[in-house]
């Protein structure tokens, strides 16, 4: 964020002698767009990824109360995903069709509200029930945000914006994680509700409202944004038509399931969203296995973990775009990842050392997901792009249900965490290869 910060400041007017626009005028241009529209889109992931995650910490309270073993736990976290799979294509298209604003305001609204009925919660039916619709109405947040940004951003600016828009995860990491204690532990037991409804119903609000304010502030693209003149219109559009050629040609969505590039995408945002939903989802369990004790005293230390997160990641979103280089950018934090869950894990009853090394876990696979982003993006645009990304997403969010299924099942098998984090180090290792082996002139652009 510190460059659009510095350019802000810069005189008003910058062209070259043919009147066309210089340097300064073009980055200006661009941090007008990024203040509009990038926090806002922050806040609205750090309320989606509170309310997807936020069954991490009601497990603390609701495995013992529902008696749910680690197993039903993993299953419900992960189920949320199969809703998500089935019905993020066609989420994405309509969203390319209907319009960002309307599209992304109504995922928001039905998301609270099936985040609220957790409430009710009785049994492990009643969890998978309301873990898979809740998939099926946050559907198309994530990919969809990704392809508004391609409307605004060129694809040699998009590792640094997508690493900043990411930055909501650790952000909601940071300040959720010690709510979410918070409120279980300030609020159990008051008129007859447990600390963890208390929780589902209290983080179900912001959804709702920040959804409403979605209609009021959110615009479809650059031509219907009152904000910019004629002329930073026109800047923009012309940035935009001015990528690669490749990315401006129009594909049927028969042929994105057909490019291999597609498969291979998957594959590797597959092998990275296992790690990632492995750590968000058990993080308090794995910080309590160290003997930590207390909802709020969990929630403090599994917040230490983001806060080094959400510096790494926009670091080397930064450089990422500055060298104009994306596969050693990825590969590198994947195995940093990879390392931190292993030592992690061999250390689990030592709570300083657990911490330190989840935190270069967390690090790593946290910067991966931006930085995958700008590699699809580089050779897909327009009605190619909603398909594509929201194909991609898809696919690498399975991983979403296979990665906390995975872990609670061996837990309850072994007694023990550790072999799951063994396994996502693995995936981490196999995402690092599949990034290694992609051709760089596809996606150093």
């Amino acid at each position: 964020m510190s460059s659009y910060q510095a350019t802000s400041a810069r005189p008003a007017s910058t062209t070259d002698a043919a009147g066309q626009p210089g340097a300064a005028e073009i980055e200006r241009t661009y941090g007008k767009v990024f203040w509009r529209i990038v926090p806002f889109l922050m806040l609205c992931y750090v309320v989606a990824y509170l309310d997807r995650v936020n069954v991490g910490f009601a497990k603390l309270q609701m495995s013992q109360d529902l008696a749910f073993s680690e197993t039903v736990f993993g299953l419900g976290a992960g189920v949320f995903f199969v809703g998500y799979f089935l019905f993020e294509l066609p989420s994405n298209i309509l969203m390319h069709r209907l319009g960002a604003r309307i599209w992304i305001a109504r995922i928001m609204i039905t998301w609270g509200v099936m985040s609220a009925l957790f409430v009710f919660v009785q049994t492990p039916t009643q969890f998978y029930a309301l873990r898979f619709l809740l998939g099926l109405a946050e559907a198309g947040f994530y990919p969809g945000v990704i392809l508004y940004l391609t409307y605004w951003f060129p694809s040699h600016r998009r590792a640094k914006i997508i690493a900043v828009f990411m930055s909501a995860i650790p952000v909601s990491g940071i300040f959720g994680n010690p709510l979410s204690g918070w409120i279980m532990q300030t609020f159990d037991s008051h008129h007859g509700f447990a600390g963890w409804q208390w929780m589902f119903v209290i983080e179900a609000v912001p959804a709702i409202a920040v959804g409403i304010a979605t209609i009021l502030y959110l615009d479809n693209g650059i031509a219907s944004a009152k904000w910019l003149t004629p002329r930073e219109k026109k800047l923009l559009a012309d940035e935009i038509a001015a990528q690669p050629q490749e990315q401006a040609k129009s594909h049927s969505l028969g042929a994105v399931f057909r490019d291999p590039r597609t498969w291979w995408m998957s594959l590797i945002y597959f092998a990275f969203v296992t790690g990632q939903y492995g750590l968000t989802f058990w993080m308090p369990t794995l910080v309590k296995s160290t003997g930590v004790t207390g909802a709020f005293q969990i929630g403090l230390l599994s917040a230490i973990p983001f806060l080094v997160a959400i510096v790494v990641m926009n670091v080397m979103g930064h450089s990422a775009d500055k060298r104009r280089e994306r596969r050693w950018h990825l590969i590198g934090p994947a195995l940093a990842g990879a390392v931190g869950f292993s030592v992690a894990a061999s250390y689990a009853n030592n709570t300083a050392v657990s911490i330190a090394f989840l935190s270069i876990a967390a690090a790593g696979v946290l910067t991966c997901a931006p930085l995958f982003w700008s590699l699809p993006t580089a050779f897909m645009s327009g009605a190619t792009a909603a398909a594509g990304i929201a194909i991609i997403n898809s696919i690498g969010n399975l991983a979403g249900f296979a990665s906390p299924y995975m872990i609670g099942y061996l837990k309850d098998l072994t007694h023990s965490t550790q072999t799951g984090m063994y396994v996502l180090a693995a995936m981490l290792v196999i995402g690092a290869l599949a990034v290694w082996l992609t051709p760089a002139r596809l996606v150093n652009r």
